[in-house]
């Protein structure tokens, strides 16, 4: 191997460091995460997600939402938001429901951080396919949440143009490309440690006895 190569391998890596995450749970069983099983009525999309440096503008992880007729997952490979009403098997978080969802998206959005979010319908057998991928995907090494994730989406019908890369922003510049695709950005000021907004949502949760 080059140096040069060695260097981009190295620069990845150290880009990426958002996305690297010690595992120091189990997987939720398999009757766990069929009981958390949400199936959305909205049309069959991809919503993939980019978040970014609000001081350097260095993408630091992606995930992808998937809504499949048979029900709604993010596929959130070496993530670190996680809670116990939504159970993860091999980086496939489950019970996706609209409020599940809004924490997901606001919990990685604060000071220091910004979520690109870029959505497209697809048809109802493109979605499952991709469900079908993500879940046999299996556990994801540290750094390469948007490697996986591009090996995904490129081998869905009309997204075999996206290359795959390690890099969150370029995954997200291909994925702007796609036909159809909307974009939003969300911004909040919330404080950098992800932990404390996943514990007062628990302690939410537990309060209301879910």
């Amino acid at each position: 191997m080059g140096l040069r190569s060695l260097a981009l391998i190295c620069l990845a890596v150290l880009t990426l460091a958002g996305c690297a995450t010690d595992k120091g749970y189990p997987d939720a069983s398999p009757e766990q995460a069929a009981a958390a099983a949400y199936r959305h009525d909205g049309p069959p999309a991809l919503t993939l997600y980019t978040m970014i440096s609000n001081s350097s503008g260095s993408g630091a992880h992606t995930s992808l939402m998937i809504n499949a007729p048979s029900q709604r997952v993010v596929f959130d490979p070496a993530g670190s938001v996680r809670l116990k009403a939504m159970p993860e098997v091999n980086d496939v978080l489950y019970g996706i429901t609209p409020r599940i969802k809004d924490f997901y998206e606001r919990a990685h959005a604060r000071n220091t951080y910004h979520v690109r979010i870029q959505r497209v319908e697809v048809a109802p057998d493109v979605a499952q396919r991709a469900l079908r991928l993500a879940q046999a995907n299996g556990s994801v090494a540290s750094a390469m949440c948007s490697s996986s994730t591009s090996q995904i989406l490129r081998q869905l019908p009309g997204f075999e143009g996206i290359k795959s890369t390690m890099f969150p922003n370029n995954l997200a510049d291909q994925f702007a490309k796609i036909p159809g695709v909307s974009e939003r950005i969300l911004r909040e000021e919330d404080h950098d440690d992800k932990a404390v907004a996943i514990r007062e949502f628990e302690d939410k949760l537990a309060q209301e006895g879910q």
